[in-house]
């Protein structure tokens, strides 16, 4: 089965070069629906996988200066605190039941439905944005607003392992239309290590990550990461992007209804 594990990496890894989201999006679904694995365990080892593999990316933003570190700041005030809350109260929840199941595979199912329409409808949300970020409400408030958003990615990302990533890059463009679209992209990575790290910890904490799973899965995904990356200038986006948004509708549509 490690073999399949690494083969799956693989997929995904290329699928997050080729197109720059996926990772939490497939890869739990993926572990959940296809391999059989428990929702909190594949939500536990994707999210130290994420802090693994997005760890090396702060790294190389970082040294071209690419992260804009008030608005990670930001974003981490009310994300890593709303991660360990959220992770108490998984804790408080009566062992043995599966109670913890149901809550991440229908929050999964919701994160994802929210990633393709971050997806589908990013451009849009970002000329909205353009057109309405001088208002003085907007401007007064925006620090408040950024953390509040933070705070929710802290609770959505802890239950599903799903919105670090595209939904974070989302709502930055909507809330700094003024800024670079990669300080975007390089802030948002650099907000989802110490997230996915902390959230991550917590679930190994309850017993939810499987070492294993996430050797296997990093050993195929890291090269197939590369691999893509080298391929994303001969496949057009746009496709790439609508054929993954229909596969999060399906999937989520799937978790949610089940």
């Amino acid at each position: 089965m490690d073999y399949l594990y690494t083969l799956s990496g693989f997929a995904v890894g290329a699928i997050v070069g080729l197109t720059g989201v996926g990772g939490g999006s497939l890869m739990t679904p993926l572990l959940v629906l296809l391999f059989g694995v428990h929702p909190a365990t594949a939500v536990g080892t994707d999210l130290l996988y994420a802090a693994m593999t997005k760890a090396g990316g702060t790294v190389a933003h970082g040294r071209k200066g690419h992260i804009d570190w008030q608005v990670t700041g930001r974003l981490a005030a009310g994300s890593i605190p709303a991660a360990a809350l959220t992770i108490w109260v998984l804790s408080m929840l009566p062992e043995g039941s599966n109670t913890i199941g149901k809550i991440v595979s229908h929050g999964l199912g919701f994160a994802l439905l929210l990633t393709a329409i971050a997806i589908l409808f990013g451009r849009k949300l970002r000329e909205y944005a353009s057109r309405h970020e001088d208002s003085p409400l907007r401007q007064r408030h925006l620090a408040h607003i950024t953390i509040a958003v933070g705070a929710l990615l802290g609770v959505l990302v802890t239950i599903s392992s799903v919105g670090a990533g595209a939904l974070g890059v989302a709502a930055l463009f909507f809330l700094y239309p003024k800024l670079s679209p990669v300080r975007i992209v390089g802030s948002d990575v650099a907000h989802a290590v110490p997230l996915t790290l902390v959230a991550g910890l917590g679930h190994w904490l309850l017993g939810s990550v499987d070492w294993s799973l996430l050797g296997a899965l990093l050993l195929g995904s890291l090269p197939g990461i590369w691999l893509g990356s080298h391929l994303s200038a001969k496949v057009p986006e746009h496709i790439l992007r609508r054929i993954l948004a229909s596969m999060l509708v399906l999937i989520g549509s799937k978790l949610v209804f089940a």
